[in-house]
């Protein structure tokens, strides 16, 4: 459970960045904030496959970089559910999802799969 509020947590300071950052993009309130990053999550883990299945001969040919307008479209539908979370053009949510992909790629980089941070530690052994 803590691994889970962890992401979200992650995943609303990356939709505060992206809110910070792009002019095009208001959310209203931290209330708003955090329910549009678990609706994002939601979104993402129940529409996102689907669309990824039926655009995959236009990613195929366009080297996965499509995968990006698919990130923006999850944005743009996050935004038209949810009250208090608007995004003024696709533009806007195409620069807004990368900088949502990139915030929370970095930040998760630091949680591990059970959600406690990371630490790798190595160790010198003299040799014998």
């Amino acid at each position: 459970m803590s691994g889970f509020l962890i992401r979200l947590v992650i995943s609303a300071f990356a939709l505060w960045v992206a809110d910070y950052l792009v002019d095009g993009i208001t959310i209203d309130s931290t209330t708003t904030l955090f329910l549009a990053a678990l609706v994002l999550g939601i979104v993402n883990a129940v529409v996102r496959p689907i669309f990824v299945v039926l655009t995959f001969p236009l990613t195929l040919l366009t080297l996965g970089l499509f995968l990006l307008v698919v990130n923006a479209l999850m944005l743009g539908l996050v935004a038209s559910v949810l009250p208090g979370f608007h995004i003024v053009s696709f533009g806007a949510a195409f620069l807004g999802s990368v900088i949502v992909s990139l915030v929370s790629w970095a930040a998760s980089a630091w949680i591990g799969p059970s959600g406690r941070f990371e630490v790798l530690v190595v160790e010198r052994r003299p040799r014998p």
